[in-house]
């Protein structure tokens, strides 16, 4: 009788070779070690079969029943295998504005090439929205995989459910993207436990198997990875991503390359904004120019050290849609940045009046610079 990695080396060989008994010893080899064995593990059990010519064995008595044998049969009586459809091109968003590493993730995407790519930032600064834009300009199809603390293997690649009555096997988005040779994005992979090691093959693009099942599944053409992380994978030391774990090293080092995706620049972040206003219809560019000063200033004191909290890009445009339905910049502002402790939230709140008024009167000096504002602010609120 077959033991389990036996009978995954030759399903593996009735897939790639459907009409073959016959075969090269090199190529058993090959496919043996492509599922775990050394290689004089694999020498071994390629050259075990009866021998037709050399470099040549007789592997009908094992390939033939596996042929016979349709991939439920290795499932428990009454129960399928079934595929959801979680495979599709992203929509096309007229309001995008591509900035940082937009150029070369459309680069990736368009090359076709399994290149596991890692793609970090601070939160709300487009990485997961510029991924799923290179799939749309390029017509791409991809997998949107979301880590939690609680994904596990079955998340990932699939686990039995209970439908209409039935025992089915539903195929996990990492198998879905596989199968069908798109992309697969996984989000926040730093807020997964280690349950997520289960991925380590699929990483260096190899055939991986559904151990419930005995399936043995290998990546399409055109399959990809790309994770997306608020963290490089060493956890949050500031503790301002509290959720984000300590990646293990020989797991990151299976990505190819990884981009640090920046906050957009003054004029990119106006742009993204005047963007927002028009899908919203309430156009306001002197309120798109307070805005980007505002977001800048705060970030360069967050990057000194001077304040915990940072307004993302994604918060401008939460502010921009809330100014759509008020109409009122002020209450718009201080509504999306409620979620602040109150000193931060007041303090923000100062900084942008002083743009405000300093706009207004139109008197502004390198002495009183935006993020001495910004500083004036957090002393007042501190008193």
């Amino acid at each position: 009788m077959m033991n389990y990695i036996e009978k995954t080396i030759n399903t593996a060989l009735t897939q790639r070779f459907p009409d073959q008994i016959e075969f090269k010893a090199a190529d058993v080899k090959s496919i043996a070690m492509e599922n775990g064995l050394s290689d004089s593990e694999a020498y071994k059990y390629a050259t075990s079969f009866p021998k037709i010519r050399r470099g040549v064995y007789n592997l009908e008595s094992v390939v033939i029943p596996l042929r016979q044998t349709k991939k439920e049969v290795s499932l428990p009586s009454s129960v399928q295998s079934v595929v959801n459809s979680e495979v599709y091109v992203p929509s096309r968003d007229q309001y995008y504005v591509p900035w940082g590493h937009s150029k070369d993730v459309e680069m990736i995407v368009k090359s076709m090439s399994f290149y596991p790519t890692f793609v970090t930032g601070l939160s709300g600064n487009g990485k997961t929205t510029m991924i799923e834009q290179a799939c749309s300009k390029s017509g791409r199809q991809y997998v949107r995989v979301q880590i939690t603390p609680e994904t596990d293997e079955d998340d990932l690649l699939g686990g039995f459910r209970l439908i209409d009555g039935e025992t089915v096997f539903a195929k996990g988005p990492v198998i879905k993207a596989m199968e069908a040779g798109a992309l697969l994005l996984i989000d926040e992979i730093d807020r997964g436990s280690n349950k997520i090691m289960c991925l380590q093959g699929v990483l260096e693009g190899k055939p991986i198997m559904i151990k419930k099942t005995g399936e043995v599944i290998r990546p399409e053409d055109g399959f990809n990875v790309i994770a997306t992380a608020n963290t490089k994978g060493q956890g949050s030391d500031d503790g301002r991503f509290i959720a984000a774990t300590i990646i293990d090293e020989a797991f990151l080092e299976r990505f190819t390359i990884t981009l640090e995706q920046p906050y957009p620049t003054l004029s990119v972040e106006k742009k993204i904004i005047l963007k927002h206003m028009d899908k919203f219809d309430c156009k306001d560019e002197d309120f798109a120019d307070r805005l980007t000063q505002w977001s800048d200033t705060i970030r360069k004191t967050f990057a000194d050290g001077g304040v915990d909290d940072i307004i993302s890009t994604r918060r401008l445009c939460h502010i921009t849609q809330t100014f759509s339905i008020f109409g009122d910049r002020a209450k718009s502002i201080d509504l999306c940045i409620s979620r602040f402790d109150t000193d931060t939230k007041e303090a923000f709140k100062d900084l942008y009046a002083m743009i405000d008024e300093t706009v207004n009167s139109c008197v502004f000096s390198e002495e009183e610079s935006m993020e001495k504002m910004l500083n004036s602010a957090i002393e007042q609120t501190g008193n």
